[in-house]
Formats: structure tokens, sequence, C-alpha cells
């Protein structure tokens, strides 16, 4: 059995985009869930599935289903781990309708500062429990976020591969000049060139930093995601669900610190992810018209492109120069603004622009987009989707 081609997006629902934290989590994910119901046809009544980041601080389900208004909840399910959630998200939505535990689900991620801030006290022992006491040891040296990870994991691929800073900047050029284009992104009036990364060169002294800090935003994400029959006859061009997988690797690592410990933090494990989810989708990386790559920094995005097979171990750092992963170049990315520019909403603003591509809605549409590749986040446990058109339908 496989899930390529048995279930498809059928409804999409986003709310404004915006700095700081003024709006109730739950307010949020009401108003992304109604509009994802409305562009899919159906009433929220009729949705009968839910799927949720278990980070999510907005509602449970039970108050979902009282503010929804919903006839039935049939499914439920939680995905652990922060950015890594998203794809496995709608991975087991698919799941879900291919089995015939629900007809339409809704898959969401509410966030707000507030909310991050609520989920960090809540949950703060199973937190502490997952870093296995790392914390202890490494915190008085300095090393407080998963920004440090990431730095040093840059450190690794340009000792390794010669990487430069000037190629990391070609992944937040392209991203930044896509949210130019998208009216919702926070930074859509906030230029970025080559020259303006590089005088935020670490290198220089100065920090790498925005003035508008995109952690610290508000906007909720959903999508609908029902039967292939039932998308052929919505509103909608279908965005089939084709391929989907989630995994951690051999050498797994619950919290980013170990990463560092691993024999090559450069491989991420989207490098596990990737033959699983190309295998069922029965494409290639060469296939891919336009991906999603999740883009908490830069850097990620380099190890994404190589353990996805865009390019081999090592020549991340070429493959994004000359504007190859920009709009018109070979490889298209993160075409909303992602992370960087767009909006913090751990990825899942990503899977609703994967399928703006297949429809040919997007701000920054690829023409004849007819593959997308939608990633989640490393090097925590990751997952994968691939969107495309419907195949064996009339449209």
């Amino acid at each position: 059995m496989t899930l390529s081609g048995r279930a498809a997006i059928t409804g999409l629902g986003e709310t404004r985009f915006a700095s700081g934290a003024t709006r109730n989590p739950l307010a949020l994910a009401l108003e992304a869930v109604q509009k994802a119901a409305d562009d899919a046809g159906i009433a929220v009544e009729d949705i009968d599935g839910i799927v949720r980041y278990s980070i999510d601080g907005s509602a449970n389900d039970q108050i979902l289903h009282q503010n929804l208004g919903m006839k039935d909840l049939s499914f439920s399910v939680e995905i652990p781990y922060y950015g890594g959630s998203g794809a496995a998200a709608v991975g087991a939505a698919a799941a879900a309708v291919h089995s015939g535990l629900a007809r339409n689900v809704v898959v969401y991620r509410a966030f707000t500062l507030s909310d991050m801030t609520h989920f960090a006290k809540r949950n703060s022992a199973t937190v502490w429990a997952m870093q296995g006491g790392v914390a202890d040891f490494m915190r008085p040296y300095g090393w407080l976020s998963m920004m440090d990870t990431y730095a040093l994991t840059y450190e690794t691929h340009r000792a390794k591969y010669g990487t430069t800073t000037e190629q990391l900047g070609a992944i937040a050029v392209a991203i930044r000049k896509a949210a130019n284009r998208n009216p919702n992104a926070i930074l859509r009036d906030v230029p970025l060139t080559l020259e303006d990364h590089a005088r935020a060169n670490p290198v220089s002294g100065r920090l790498v930093v925005d003035d508008v800090t995109l952690s610290d935003c508000e906007g909720a994400a959903a999508v609908i995601v029902s039967s292939v029959e039932q998308a052929r006859d919505g509103r909608h061009r279908p965005v089939v669900i084709l391929g989907a997988a989630a995994g951690l690797g051999p050498d797994p690592s619950l919290n980013w610190e170990m990463h560092l410990f691993k024999d090559d933090p450069t491989v991420s494990p989207a490098h596990y992810v990737a033959p699983k989810v190309f295998g069922m989708a029965g494409v290639s990386p060469a296939d891919i018209d336009v991906a999603q790559i999740y883009d908490c920094a830069t850097v990620n995005v380099l190890l994404q492109l190589e353990d996805y097979g865009f390019c081999a171990k090592g020549e991340g750092g070429s493959f994004v120069e000359n504007g190859n992963v920009e709009l018109g170049g070979a490889l298209p990315i993160t075409t909303s603004g992602g992370m960087l520019a767009e909006a913090s909403i751990h990825g899942f603003n990503h899977v609703i622009e994967g399928a703006k591509q297949i429809r040919s809605t997007s701000t920054s549409q690829v023409d004849d987009a007819e593959l997308c590749l939608v990633t989640s986040s490393v090097p925590t446990p990751t997952s994968a989707v691939i969107l495309g058109t419907d195949r064996g339908g009339s449209r």
C-alpha cells in the first residue's frame, strides 16, 4: 500500500502575518481553519479530523471541535517536535483519509510569541528530559540557542568544503526577493542585496540579524486534506500528495545541541528522509520544479539541498550561486519568503506555498510547476512531502 496519489490538499487558509503578538492563538487558528474550509468549498462542521503540532498552544482538539461546531471528530493526532512537524502532519492527514478514518482533515499551526512562551512553561519538564542534561554542560559556555548550533554547523561545512558566507547570502537574497513579491510577507518592503548581507557578515564583527525579528510574529495557516476524488469535484486544481516521509536517521539526536557531536554534522536527517519521499512519489530530485525548503537559517537550506539530492554533499555553496535558486533559476526555493522573510509559522506557510505553486496562484509562480517538494526543519527529526498535479484527473 502507498499514500501516493490517495489524498489531496483541497483547501488553504492563512491569516495576515504580522510582527508583534496582539491576537489570541485560538482566534488565529479558527480564522485559518475557517478560511481553509471556505476555500475547499465545505462547511467547517464537515471537518471530521484534526492534525496539529504538539507544541501548538492555541487549543486542544476538543476546544477546536466546540468552536468550529464540528458534527463529529473521528480522527485526531498530534505530531511532535518543532519545525520538523509540518510535512509529517500533512502525511498523517493523508494517511487518515486514505484509510477511511476521516473524510476532511484539517492540519494547522497557529503561532504567537506568547504561544511559544506558554509552551515552554507548560512543557519545561518534557523539554528538559529531551535535552538529557546536555544543557548543564553547554549553557555556561554560551551555547544558548539553536542559532549557535547552526553557526557551528556552518563552520564545519566551511572547513570541509570551503563554503562561504557569500554563498549563504545568495540563499538569503533569493528568499527575500520572493518575500518582496508577497504582500503577506512581514519583510515584503525590506529588500536585501548581497552587499547588504556582506555588510552584516560576522567576520566584520556585526550581528547577522534584521531589525525585524520574525520569531516575534503572529499568524496561522491551515490546509484541508481530502480524497483525490473529492478534490476533482472541488473548485480548485487538485494538489495531490504524491509522497510523504519522516524520520531521524540511524544516529538520532532528539536535541539540537547533540547534532554537532555526530560523525558528520553536515549530514542531516533529511538525507534519510529523501529516498523515502522520492521513492513513494516515484520521482527524482531532477523532476522537482520548485522546492519549499525550511529556512530557519541559511545553512540549513544548504544542507537540505545537498541531502535531498539536488547537488552532491559539499556542492551546495556553488549550487545556490548566480541566481540558481531564485525565480527563473534551475530550482526556485522558498517562494513565499519562508521563515526568513514571510513569517515564522514553524514551516507550515511552506505547505501553503507549495500548494499555491501547484495551483499556479503563487506571487512568485514557477511556470508550469507540476512537482513541489516541501521540507521541514533540520537537524531535528524531520519530514517532507511532494505535492503534484492530478496525473489521473481531467484537469
